[in-house]
């Protein structure tokens, strides 16, 4: 019995010993155990819940610009909230507490007054929720704002404007207030008439609707009736393709064949009535829209990985010209292989955020 009861105690001492071995040892770190800490500091960028929060969504542009917010999000592991605002800033300011009380791990931001957005802003800063806008009025320390390069852009297509009319020319402008990247580009269209004398605006219009081309056609047809005679309005001058598209319409309708269409931003349906051969519109200047949404959602990972990134970051627009365009219709996917420049920006990549879309 003696004999026995030494056994079984040794048995237990063994398993006893056995199992203390298996334990981790505080402080001590094998080589397996770093590689296992190491894929849980680059797995702490994943399953980010990632807030958009829009002033409007219109249009084909902006449905782009969703879809790149989208792909790039879903490519690092997270999802993607969409708070649309209809226009109403008061809506939009709303919307961006909901984002801050539901507790996002980033909020993302489209357009927006300062108004609107400044207190909403300050309170996500605070709890350290990181902020990246596009095309906005924000101006709080530690957030990063977009921008397309505005100035530039209306710049190059009232640059080809007056170089296609040699310098003289009746022209109608279709702009807006009270949006960052308007005022930006009224900058450039305000200089761009002062150094141009031969250029003369006849008339001016435009509003954000919740139908923006089609209240724009409506508006460019009373403006045809006006100026029924040929060489009364040489051009179209329009700071937002919604614009753009309801000005073509309304001069393809009329039979205007004299009338050439200038506009900014680019989107598969302002590629297709472009390529129309039958269309006035001969020229626009554009950010890739999903380019837009995967750089502003790749600033918004590396702070979300606790690195700096600047407060101002301007996106790099191209010119495209109707005459460059093949006569088969393409998307704006395709658009990179006949303009230089075009989409698949590395802009706002990290190698931790490309280790992260990898896998790693």
């Amino acid at each position: 019995m003696k004999n026995k009861k030494w056994s079984f105690l040794l048995s237990i001492f063994v398993v006893i010993l056995l199992t203390a071995g298996c334990q981790p040892k505080t402080g001590v770190s094998t080589e397996g155990e770093a590689a296992a800490d190491k894929t849980n500091d680059e797995n702490e960028l994943t399953d980010k819940k990632i807030a958009l929060i829009m002033q409007q969504n219109l249009g084909t542009f902006s449905a782009q610009y969703i879809d790149g917010v989208k792909e790039q999000v879903t490519k690092f592991g997270g999802t993607t909230t969409v708070f649309t605002s209809d226009g109403d800033l008061a809506k939009m300011s709303s919307n961006l507490d909901a984002a801050i009380n539901q507790g996002f791990d980033a909020i993302l931001i489209d357009h927006g007054t300062k108004e609107a957005l400044a207190a909403g802003v300050q309170k996500a800063v605070e709890k350290k929720i990181p902020v990246v806008a596009f095309d906005a009025e924000v101006s709080e320390p530690g957030v990063t704002v977009l921008e397309q390069g505005d100035q530039e852009m209306a710049k190059s297509t009232l640059e080809r404007l007056a170089e296609d009319s040699d310098g003289n020319a009746n022209i109608v402008k279709i702009w807006v207030a009270g949006f960052a990247p308007m005022e930006r580009r009224q900058v450039a269209y305000k200089e761009f008439l002062e150094q141009n004398p031969g250029i003369k605006e006849v008339a001016a219009f435009g509003a954000a609707t919740q139908n923006t081309a089609l209240d724009t056609q409506s508006q460019m047809e009373a403006i045809l009736k006006q100026y029924p005679e040929k060489g009364q309005i040489t051009a179209v001058w329009a700071a937002w393709d919604e614009f753009a598209k309801g000005a073509v319409r309304a001069i393809q309708q009329a039979g205007r064949t004299d009338i050439k269409v200038y506009g900014i931003d680019m989107s598969d349906e302002d590629l297709q009535m472009i390529q129309d051969k039958n269309s006035p519109w001969v020229a626009t200047a554009a950010v890739d829209p999903k380019d837009i949404g995967r750089i502003q959602v790749r600033y918004a990972y590396q702070k979300l990985s606790g690195e700096e990134t600047p407060d101002n970051v301007k996106l790099t627009p191209v010119f495209v010209s109707k005459d460059d365009l093949p006569e088969e219709q393409i998307t704006t996917t395709e658009l990179n292989e006949y303009v230089e420049g075009w989409g698949n920006s590395d802009q706002g990549y990290t190698e931790t955020l490309k280790e992260l879309e990898e896998g790693k």
